[in-house]
């Protein structure tokens, strides 16, 4: 312990003694450092932080699966669930709630309505987590029946931003959709099943019958289950299919195909498909550290060249080889440690930037903090970092022949060994950089195919709001659509309008309803091989709100409503494969319920992500199938956003109660689609010019040593009659030497790692040849860059000064 502090007291003094080597040294640890501890810090709370529930490996979400579709996450059927809860013998426990956007409740008390995202649970819901109640409790089982079921546990986050933290509220009565509920407790924080911004918790027996059919074939649910002791997912999910397989025979009409069950960690359901661009991120920030290791280890080799007279003085005085290691050592991992420190104030403010753009659906992202896990990263980064970047001297220092070095001679020789290491350096940076940007290059140009995609409708000056009407309000049909009718009719008679519809759900914002479908006049197909649609359902002037072109027959009117013959707009692509060279018009089709005549067709619409193809889709008149949560489509002379107000105003003009929410314009909606893609190339870019930079520094500071180094060298050649440009020539030459054979290695490790990143790309192959060819373009033009400055700083040399050099 006396000679660690003593070789930590000499090696600071050695820092403070070239404070400028030091200062960029800590600021460039601290930039990787940080870099890597924010994003560390995302990747520990999205993918590496188990689920704050009791014993979460053993949770599980289940899927019905048809293998011969190729569906593997299928909703389940009420009828279908239970059974499965009645028949599995691998759960302690299983659970449910809807998998369907299922319009939550109205709360009407304390001020202004308010729309509460609510998540509809069974009874098993808060056990088989093994979540306590932060107040309260949950709901108890029989508290699910019919007529009891009017209570409700509230999120921790309603609780603090509604009621104030009141430590009363369990027990209270809140009035939601009109009827009086009672609070039986508050949830802690970090509970996001369904969803992450879930404000209440209430009984699924809540959503009846008369909303959501209790049919074999109508899947609508969820299902999470807890898996008994000992037994393993592989186990559990035989179990499953074979109960799968059994249904499948007794109810052949409605389970047909439906012989799988798909079973996956719960944390995995969670988190998606964020784990490819999360670690590619990962990667890159690491790449960034690597290159930062390389240039320090070049400073240090530079130092290691002023440094060797003492280091060899000492070893001839008695310093072991090993003593003088673990002092060079030392130093570098006292400055990694300074850096670390820097690197982790840079981390906090880093964090807070990351969750200002990073995607709103990023799960879990809110508990991205510094924890002892992250504070240990950092601390394990920072002394991995000076063990590698100091490696280069130890290694040099191993190698040094010190009776040889202490002679007047022996210098030169050492420089002339020395200079391979630096070089290789110098390529290995060039290498990684070419990595990474092209991997930033990669994804930047997938983000720039997805801009370019047509979303079958025309965003620009387009505002969207939803409207959810409680059933207490409108509690009849008739009296819901025409509460919906004049609503639209005051909005339409607004200034700057330029025409109003409604949809449910809005495109790119999720798949919506699914139904199964036969055309009259063809063949059936065996029951349960139907093909499938999406449904919509939408009002008249639709298609002209959002820029939908109808390309056949007409739009819906006033006429098409609730007792007259029922009609359907069909998809472009639905037309193109079931009515191939005829006119649909006129032709019907049957969904659940009775035949609809086929009165146009629309543009294909790309419902889901712009990323995915067009979804064959089916448009009903919402007269004819009315629905909560309608969606209102409203385009505008200029700006919509200014026009927010007095729309809002003009829904409310009907009914003052009534809460509008999701104002935001349909631009934003698109550009929320692509908020993971944005996220994924901005992070990557930034790491790749930040590496790019790093790059050329360290081809600089070489190219710049070995001018100092050559001085004489120079001199010669320009007493003998080279010229300036012969001299510009010498040094750029060597310089783009180092800096194609790391193009060259590069390329080649960037076309092994890119196909890793397949998921993250859309349109675009992961050996994109412009792409390389650009990014390779590029680096030898920030390295002929990087070379010039030294070089010309070379050319100037006075030859007489060269002469008298040492």
């Amino acid at each position: 312990m006396q000679s660690l502090w003593q070789d930590l007291r000499y090696g600071a003094r050695m820092l403070l003694k070239q404070p400028g080597f030091t200062l960029i040294a800590v600021i460039t640890l601290s930039l990787g450092i940080g870099a890597n501890t924010a994003i560390f810090s995302v990747v520990n709370a999205v993918l590496l932080r188990p689920l704050p529930y009791r014993e979460p490996d053993r949770l599980v979400a289940l899927w019905s699966a048809n293998p011969e579709r190729g569906a593997t996450s299928r909703p389940v059927s009420t009828p279908d669930f239970e059974d499965w809860r009645a028949q599995n013998r691998v759960f302690e426990a299983i659970a449910a709630y809807p998998a369907v956007d299922v319009t939550g409740m109205t709360l009407n008390d304390q001020g202004a309505a308010e729309q509460l995202n609510t998540a509809y649970v069974t009874a098993d819901f808060f056990a088989l987590l093994g979540v306590q109640a932060a107040l309260g409790r949950a709901v108890l089982p029989h508290e699910h029946e019919p007529g009891r079921n009017q209570v409700v546990v509230l999120s921790h986050g309603l609780w603090q931003r509604r009621f104030g933290a009141d430590p009363g509220i369990v027990g209270k009565t809140l009035t939601l959709d009109g009827r009086s509920f009672t609070v039986t407790g508050v949830m802690p924080p970090g509970l996001h099943l369904p969803s992450a911004d879930t404000d209440v918790w209430a009984s699924l027996s809540l959503i009846g019958p008369d909303r959501v059919p209790r049919l074999r074939g109508n899947a609508w649910l969820a299902v999470v289950a807890r898996l008994k002791p000992g037994v393993s997912r592989e186990q559990a999910r035989a179990d499953m299919t074979t109960i799968a397989r059994g249904l499948e025979q007794q109810y052949p009409d409605s389970n047909r195909g439906l012989n799988a069950v798909t079973l996956k960690p719960l944390h995995e359901q969670l988190v998606g498909n964020v784990q490819p661009a999360l670690f590619a991120i990962f990667a890159a920030v690491g790449f960034v550290l690597l290159i930062g290791c390389a240039n320090l280890a070049n400073l240090q080799l530079a130092r290691f060249e002023q440094r060797h007279k003492e280091l060899t003085i000492r070893a001839a005085l008695g310093a072991g080889r090993g003593r003088l290691l673990r002092q060079l050592l030392t130093e570098s991992v006292l400055l990694a440690l300074l850096g670390g420190a820097l690197g982790l104030l840079l981390a906090v403010w880093g964090r807070d930037l990351l969750l200002s753009f990073a995607p709103a659906d990023l799960p879990r992202l809110s508990e991205s903090w510094l924890d002892a896990r992250v504070l240990g990263f950092t601390l394990l980064v920072s002394v991995l970092t000076g063990l590698v970047f100091g490696l280069a001297p130890a290694v040099k220092l191993a190698r040094v022949e010190l009776n040889e070095a202490l002679k007047e001679g022996g210098r030169g020789a050492a420089s002339a060994r020395r200079k391979g290491l630096r070089n290789a350096l110098v390529v290995a940076e060039v290498a990684l950089a070419l990595v990474l940007v092209t991997g930033a290059g990669l994804v930047a140009k997938s983000l720039y195919r997805l801009l370019q995609v047509d979303p079958g409708f025309n965003a620009e000056n387009v505002l969207t709001l939803q409207v959810n009407v409680p059933t207490y309000r409108e509690p009849q049909r008739a009296q819901y659509t025409a509460f919906l009718q004049q609503a639209l009719e005051r909005v339409a008679q607004t200034p700057g309008v330029q025409a109003v519809g409604m949809v449910r759900p809005l495109p790119l914002r999720g798949a919506g309803e699914s139904n199964g479908f036969t055309v009259t006049g063809q063949p059936a197909p065996p029951p349960g091989q139907e093909p499938v649609a999406a449904r919509r359902m939408i009002s008249p002037n639709y298609f002209r709100a959002l820029g939908i072109t109808l390309l056949a027959g007409r739009d819906f009117n006033a006429q098409d409503r609730d007792g007259a013959q029922p009609v359907a707009i069909i998809s472009q692509n639905l037309a193109r494969q079931f009515f191939p060279g005829q006119d649909p018009v006129g032709r019907s089709l049957s969904l659940p319920g009775p035949a609809r005549v086929i009165v146009g067709v629309a543009a294909d619409v790309r419902l889901q992500g712009l990323s995915l193809a067009a979804t064959p889709t089916i448009y009903v008149p919402h007269a004819q199938d009315p629905r909560r949560g309608m969606t209102f489509v409203v385009r505008t002379d200029g700006d919509p956003l200014s026009l927010a107000g007095a729309i809002r105003n003009a829904i409310q003009t009907v009914n003052q109660d009534q809460p509008v929410i999701r104002i935001e314009t349909m631009e934003q909606v698109v550009m929320a689609s692509l908020a993971q893609s944005r996220f994924s190339a901005v992070l990557l870019s930034l790491f790749a010019a930040l590496a790019l930079a790093l790059a050329a520094v360290g081809i600089y500071g070489v190219m710049a040593y070995s001018v100092t180094q050559r001085t004489r060298e120079i001199g010669l050649r320009m007493a003998l009659g080279a010229q300036a440009r012969d001299v510009l020539g010498l040094v750029i030459g060597q310089g783009l030497k180092l800096a194609l054979v790391g193009v060259a290695l590069g390329v080649l490790a960037a076309l092994a790692l890119t196909r890793l990143m397949k998921s993250l790309l859309f349109g675009v192959s992961t050996t994109d040849p412009l792409t390389f060819s650009l990014v390779a373009a590029l680096l030898l033009t920030v390295a002929l860059l990087a070379c010039w400055i030294p070089a010309r700083r070379a050319a100037k040399v006075d030859p007489m000064v060269a002469l008298r050099y040492e």
